[in-house]
């Protein structure tokens, strides 16, 4: 109601509101559970931070936030540090269970603890990394597209016409772009929802 300024009918804007946090809310119960519902403010504000970030990026002369490095390794390293203090807090010592699976072997266990210590510690480059590489991907593609098209469109009348079949594709291009941003920022958001089971139940 807050967005629909009390009107009985909501707003297309409000509709779009209701739906993200649906989303979002959803992904919460599916991945961590009904029971830790307290992280549901975290998460959705972590995907419109990505979203609106990504959405930047297709305005002209705007600037795209997890095109930098910098920001999406520490973003992800931001996570990974709060997800791993939050194990800790939750099961103390009992924490380092998770790396050694259920079920393993004694003998085995030299070999796989370092393994599994790899792979977690990976998780801290891998988020940020998956988030910077497919928004740099994207947008590096239109840059150079619209680096040819602009002197075509130029170029003379009969060019121009014809440029006009790359240009559709081009503006299709953008559309991908943009529903990309919303997939990065959903997967984002599972992953670190992933990642929060993982250190509340120890999976």
């Amino acid at each position: 109601m807050a967005s629909n300024k009390k009107q009985l009918i909501p707003s297309r804007w409000s509709i779009s509101l209701e739906s993200s946090f649906a989303s979002v809310h959803g992904l919460v119960q599916s991945q961590i559970g009904a029971a830790n519902e307290m992280y549901l403010p975290f998460l959705y504000s972590l995907f419109f931070f990505i979203l609106i970030a990504n959405l930047s990026g297709n305005v002209p002369y705007g600037f795209t936030v997890a095109t930098s490095i910098m920001v999406s390794l520490g973003l992800s390293m931001t996570i990974f540090i709060g997800v791993t203090i939050l194990g800790l807090r939750l099961h103390k010592v009992h924490f380092f269970s998770f790396f050694v699976p259920s079920g393993t072997p004694l003998g085995l266990v030299p070999l796989l603890v370092p393994i599994e210590l790899i792979s977690y510690l990976a998780r801290a480059f891998s988020l940020g990394v998956r988030l910077f590489a497919n928004t740099v991907a994207g947008h590096k593609l239109l840059k150079i597209l619209s680096g040819f098209l602009a002197p075509m469109f130029t170029s003379g009348a009969i060019t121009a016409i014809i440029t006009l079949i790359p240009f559709s594709i081009f503006i299709a291009l953008i559309g991908l772009e943009i529903a990309v941003s919303f997939i990065q920022a959903y997967v984002f958001c599972i992953l670190t929802a992933s990642y929060l089971k993982d250190a509340i139940d120890l999976h």
